[in-house]
């Protein structure tokens, strides 16, 4: 495994110092691996984070093989239990290729369509949080308010195909996937949050959590009666640019994997 070379605004001038970077594999088997691991811990993550809500949630990420298949977490298995072993995968009619538990059927309609739809996806998360649904049910976008919020501007959609009802059919998964266009994430109206990663499970994760963070600090905001201010155009877009890549989504995810590894190794079995 050798260390990719990426340039980041927060990377050390000194020379010597360790500053984290995605790795790039030698073989596959290798690349499978480190991609399951990820998925795993990001499950636990969630767990932690309390973005469970019953079965309700599907995080998904391609194999580097065949990426006509998806790792994917088992169907109604608690994510604070989730370990590498435990993941499927699935291909995008939802048959179980490898695994012993069952698939969410509207994680793969959803997720399958994703993929399917937008090749230059790599992964890919939706829970039912609660700041997360609680903007969904406003149908709206989230407004550039903080620096957060920013890494959002003019990268996320409203999606008001099949809102608020159970995507379980084929055509309705289709027309989200559509709708989510070349966008980071988007807000399920009535529904939820989804977001995608376009190199990393780590960065759909991240983006999942800063957008669950942003949808909690609008709806603080806006509970206070006082008019938002918002961040200008020029400063939105130019704090986009430079802190939310698909880069910086996964440094940021670093410490809180770093920190699952080190308080649940079981993850890993």
């Amino acid at each position: 495994m050798s260390l990719k070379q990426e340039k980041s605004v927060y990377e050390p001038a000194q020379e010597g110092l360790y500053f984290p970077r995605p790795p790039v594999f030698d073989n596959v088997e290798d690349e499978r691996l480190h991609r399951k691991q990820r998925l795993a811990a990001v499950c636990r993550v969630f767990a932690k984070y309390k973005f469970e809500y019953g079965f309700a949630g599907h995080i998904t990420v391609r194999d580097p093989q065949h990426p006509n298949l998806y790792w994917t977490n088992p169907f109604a298995m608690d994510f604070g239990r989730v370990r590498v072993s435990d993941l499927l995968l699935v291909d995008h009619d939802g048959n179980v290729v490898q695994g012993k538990w069952a698939v969410n059927r509207a994680g793969f309609v959803i997720h399958s369509a994703i993929h399917q739809r937008h090749p230059h996806v790599l992964a890919s998360c939706h829970m039912h949080t609660v700041n997360g649904m609680a903007w969904a049910a406003l149908g709206r976008k989230l407004d550039p308010i903080t620096q957060t919020a920013c890494g959002f501007h003019n990268d996320h959609v409203v999606i008001t195909e099949e809102a608020g009802a159970v995507v379980v059919e084929r055509d309705a998964g289709c027309a989200v996937a559509e709708a989510l266009g070349n966008n980071k994430a988007a807000i399920h109206q009535n529904h939820g949050l989804f977001t995608v990663g376009l190199e990393s499970v780590d960065e759909a994760a991240w983006w999942f959590i800063a957008m669950e963070r942003a949808c909690e600090i609008q709806l603080k905001a806006e509970a206070t009666g006082h008019p938002l201010k918002l961040v200008s155009e020029e400063a939105a877009e130019h704090s986009r640019k430079h802190l939310a890549t698909p880069y910086m989504a996964w440094l940021h995810f670093q410490p809180i994997y770093d920190a699952i590894a080190r308080e649940q190794p079981d993850l890993f079995d």
